[in-house]
């Protein structure tokens, strides 16, 4: 398994670009409002990496082995939809959850971040789903240092969601970043402390939670790219991407708007 453990130089460019991407929710965040178009979400966050920040959207045209090209600049899954959800003109409407997944590249550099967003009066059971699935992604961050096992944040981020009555998807996970989209090591959501890799200061990776009120199967639709749960029940998903410090973390995909650490109270 080859992982590129970044140096200085590299640090500083994905601090860079992890500030941007977040920055690109921070942007978009007052226009979450029932009426918007998911298509509509997507030019104004694709003007706004283009024109205002000079970046590059990650997502548009990006075709990994056996995928047709994402034909949009960022994903925007909508209620049962766990990922990849291809924005369209259907208007969103007051109740709905929506994730935002935005990935930008700056110098070269890939910054990857994602929230979740309550579209006017939403539900009390939905915004329990984003809560928790908040906590989880932190409850994996926390874990984060040399020496922990990756198998430790797994564990930690599916305890956390099952003790709440969820579940974890576990076909789709966290991912080293740097240059490169998607490197090396791929992070699970789940898993049994003290297994799989051991991780080293300079590692850059998505800690990324894809947690489903019902039953964690899914299924893709024909599109090639929208994925989403079985039962159709709610799923929800936040995503930060991290710096293996000397010490322990730094979180790179922080901006003004970044919601707060959670207490877990």
């Amino acid at each position: 398994m080859a992982i590129q453990l970044k140096d200085a130089q590299d640090i500083e460019k994905m601090r860079i670009a992890g500030r941007l991407a977040s920055e690109v929710l921070d942007f978009i965040t007052p226009h979450i409002q029932p009426g918007i178009t998911t298509e509509a979400i997507d030019k104004l966050c694709h003007d706004y990496m283009v024109r205002e920040q000079g970046t590059i959207p990650a997502p548009l045209n990006y075709a990994p082995d056996g995928h047709i090209p994402y034909p949009k600049s960022i994903c925007t899954s909508v209620n049962h939809v766990i990922c990849h959800g291809i924005p369209n003109d259907k208007p969103l409407k007051n109740g709905d959850i929506v994730n935002l997944d935005i990935t930008v590249i700056k110098d070269g550099y890939h910054g990857d971040t994602s929230r979740m967003f309550y579209v006017g009066e939403v539900s009390p059971h939905a915004r329990r789903l984003c809560k928790i699935t908040y906590e989880c992604m932190w409850k994996g961050i926390e874990k984060v240092k040399p020496g922990v096992k990756l198998g430790d944040i797994g564990y930690a981020i599916q305890q956390h969601a099952e003790a709440a009555g969820y579940s974890v998807v576990q076909e789709f996970c966290g991912h080293g970043i740097g240059k490169k989209f998607h490197e090396e090591p791929q992070i699970l959501h789940y898993g049994r402390p003290g297994t799989g890799l051991e991780i080293q200061a300079g590692m850059i990776f998505t800690i990324e939670p894809m947690i489903n009120q019902g039953k964690r199967h899914l299924r893709m639709l024909a599109d090639g790219w929208t994925v989403v749960t079985k039962d159709r029940s709610l799923s929800a998903q936040w995503e930060h991407t991290v710096l293996v410090t000397e010490t322990g973390y730094e979180i790179l995909t922080q901006s003004a708007g970044t919601p707060e650490k959670p207490s877990f109270k």
